[in-house]
């Protein structure tokens, strides 16, 4: 009989050992099939009781560098969105990514409702809808985003309706939708679901979470990169490089000037950039 392994998760939970989920978290970064099922083959022989899901992580990246060399460049991707400053940088990354899927999206702006001024985080307009974004980043990617951040994007949406029927502002929405880079509470979830407000964060929705968008058009951030610093990182974010397709893309000669981050610096990052981007 096959003895089932427990694995520690970061709150101190035990779960069984799913083979399955390390072949996804593989196929997600891009390797083929058969390389997933080896990598997962080889976590699977060298898992022992109560091992944690952070020492799994770092099993599937060590054996996963020998089919892609291009992934000692960087780190798990939940982690690096949670590295991202909270304002401006990832209210721009969420931003930027809707922009991909097709979304107009004006950022930052106070909006009057009936009752009180809002500072909204984000506006996307697609079609005929025009979306109210809210958006939270929490430097701790394993904590939950809660119901109370639904309630209040609750309010603000019914509020900013009502400002609009009183001419207050010309922007009638339609709906809200929260962005955040953490999983949502099953309570948050419900709430949503009811009202009618769209959710994105991690995995959730389940099949088109926020890291399936990332993964879809290769929108990775400059925080994946292992190697940088935080100096590095906020000097690259203050002249608009928030991803890896910008950084790759870049002329190095002319964000020296702008950044005054040394070249031998700037094209090692460029160069790991292009790897992963490409890869």
């Amino acid at each position: 009989m096959v003895r089932t392994v427990f694995v520690t998760k970061f709150d101190g939970s035990k779960q069984p050992f799913e083979k399955n989920k390390i072949v996804n978290t593989c196929l997600r970064m891009h390797a083929t099939p058969e390389q997933a099922k080896a990598v997962a083959d080889r976590v699977e022989k060298n898992i022992y009781e109560g091992i944690s899901t952070k020492k799994i992580l770092q099993l599937v990246f060590s054996y996963l560098q020998e089919f892609k060399p291009e992934v000692k460049h960087q780190i798990d991707l939940r982690e690096a969105i949670s590295r991202l400053r909270p304002k401006p940088d990832f209210e721009l990354f969420v931003n930027l990514l809707l922009r991909e899927y097709g979304y107009s999206v004006v950022g930052s702006q106070i909006l009057p409702g009936k009752c009180v001024t809002h500072e909204v985080d984000g506006v996307a307009i697609r079609d005929s809808e025009v979306i109210l974004v809210e958006i939270k980043h929490h430097y701790q990617h394993h904590t939950y985003t809660g119901v109370d951040i639904c309630l209040e994007t609750q309010a603000r949406l019914e509020d900013l309706k009502d400002g609009f029927a009183s001419g207050k502002h010309k922007l009638n929405f339609s709906k809200a939708l929260i962005a955040c880079n953490t999983k949502f509470s099953d309570h948050a979830m419900q709430y949503c679901k009811c009202k009618g407000i769209e959710y994105l964060g991690w995995k959730a929705p389940p099949d088109a979470g926020m890291e399936r968008m990332v993964e879809e058009k290769n929108f990775y951030p400059i925080t994946l990169l292992k190697s940088l610093d935080t100096l590095t990182e906020e000097k690259l974010a203050n002249n608009g490089i928030l991803t890896l397709k910008q950084l790759s893309e870049c002329d190095a000669e002319l964000l020296k000037r702008k950044t005054k981050i040394p070249m031998e610096k700037l094209e090692f990052l460029v160069k790991a950039a292009k790897k992963i981007s490409s890869g």
